[in-house]
C-alpha cells in the first residue's frame, strides 16, 4: 500500500512512519521541518520537505499517488493557538484544505486524520467521555481541530474519500516535543535534567493540577495501523480512559529520573502557578468504540510509558 504521510518527522508521525514501513509499505513523507526534526525520518520513507499549505505538498501527493494521506502535519500548541489563532487556522485548516484538494484530485481512496479528544470535547460533562458528546471546543486549536473534522466529513459525502478520524487523548512517549498537548511529559523531562524548576498550572479547587488521559505513543502508532483497513467513516476516542492528575503525573517522571540523574533533590516539590488561557479542568476519553471497530485497545501503563521515555532521554544525552 502506499501511503503519504504529512508530519512524518514530527513526533506521533514519525511513529506511525516506522509502523507502515515495519509492515512493508511504501511510504513518502511531507513536512516543512518546523517542528519536526531530521533525526526522526525513516530511511526507508521517502522524505519531502514541503509546507502543507504550498503548491508543492500538492504537487508531491499527485507525484506520488497515495493510496492513503494520513495527516499528522498541524499547528499542535494550545497556548500558542491562544496568541495567534490566525496562524493556528492557516496551518490546521488551510492546509488541511490543500491537502483533501489533492486527495480528491489524484483520487486518493482514505484519509487518516489526527485530531483531538484531549481538547475538542473542552469541559466535559461525562467521564470517561464518549464520542458521543458534544464537541465543545474552548481553545482556536481545538476549533480548527473541528473543523477539520466536519471539512473531511464533508469531502466524504461530495467526493466519496474514505476516512478514519483519531481523536487522540494526550499522547507521549521518545520523540516529544514540548509544545504539544501532553507537552508536560517533555517539559518536565527537560527542565529536571537540565536542573531547573517544574511549574504544574492549577485551578482553584485542583490542588493536584489538572487531569489528563495520558497514552503512549507506541499504542497511537498501533491505531495507525489499524486505522489503515478499519474503521472507515468512523470518529474514534484514542485514549487510556484514565485521568492522571499533574502532580501525579509529575511524580511519575521524577522517581525514574532521581535513579539516574544526581542533585535532583533540591526539584522535587515544584512550583504552582494559575491555569493558562485554553487549559481544560479535567480530560479523559473513552475508547471502547476504537477496541469495538479497531480491535485497539492501550496497553502500556503510564509507569511502564514514563519509563521508557526517561530512558530515551537519558540515551539522548
Amino acid at each position: 500500500m502506499k501511503i503519504l504521510v504529512t508530519g512524518g518527522a514530527g513526533f506521533i508521525g514519525s511513529h506511525a512512519v516506522d509502523a507502515y514501513v515495519k509492515k512493508g509499505h511504501e511510504v513518502a513523507i511531507v513536512d516543512n521541518l518546523s517542528t519536526g526534526k531530521r533525526e526522526n525520518l525513516n530511511p526507508k520513507a521517502k522524505f519531502h520537505r514541503a509546507d502543507i499549505r504550498s503548491k508543492k505538498a500538492k504537487e508531491i501527493i499527485a507525484s506520488f499517488k497515495p493510496d492513503i494521506i494520513n495527516h499528522h502535519a498541524a499547528q499542535i500548541s494550545v497556548p500558542l493557538s491562544v496568541e495567534n489563532p490566525l496562524l493556528d487556522a492557516d496551518i490546521n485548516i488551510m492546509g488541511l484544505l490543500n491537502i483533501l484538494e489533492a486527495a480528491r484530485a489524484g483520487k486518493t481512496k482514505k484519509i487518516i486524520f489526527s485530531s483531538t479528544g484531549g481538547a475538542i470535547y473542552g469541559e466535559a460533562k461525562e467521564f470517561p467521555t464518549p464520542e458521543t458528546s458534544p464537541p465543545k471546543p474552548l481553545s482556536p486549536y481545538a476549533v480548527t481541530k473541528a473543523a477539520g473534522e466536519n471539512y473531511i466529513a464533508s469531502y466524504s459525502r461530495q467526493f466519496g474519500l474514505d476516512y478514519t478520524i483519531l481523536r487522540y487523548s494526550n499522547v507521549y512517549g521518545p520523540r516529544q516535543i514540548p509544545h504539544g498537548e501532553a507537552g508536560v511529559v517533555s517539559i518536565f523531562i527537560e527542565r529536571l535534567l537540565s536542573n531547573k524548576p517544574c511549574t504544574i498550572y492549577c485551578y482553584s479547587g485542583q490542588p493536584k493540577g489538572m487531569t489528563r488521559d495520558y497514552c503512549y505513543v507506541g499504542d497511537v502508532a498501533k491505531a495507525n495501523i489499524l486505522a489503515l483497513k478499519k474503521g472507515g467513516r468512523e470518529v474514534l476516542n484514542i485514549g487510556t480512559g484514565i485521568e492522571t492528575p499533574t502532580t501525579d503525573l509529575f511524580e511519575a517522571i521524577y522517581g525514574p529520573l532521581e535513579k539516574n540523574v544526581r542533585r535532583l533533590a533540591s526539584l522535587k516539590n515544584p512550583k504552582k502557578g494559575p491555569a493558562r488561557a485554553g487549559d481544560i479542568k479535567r480530560s479523559c476519553l473513552d475508547a471502547e468504540k476504537a477496541e469495538k471497530v479497531l480491535g485497539w485497545k492501550a496497553r502500556v501503563n503510564l509507569k511502564e510509558g514514563i519509563e521508557k521515555t526517561v530512558e530515551w532521554y537519558l540515551k539522548k544525552r
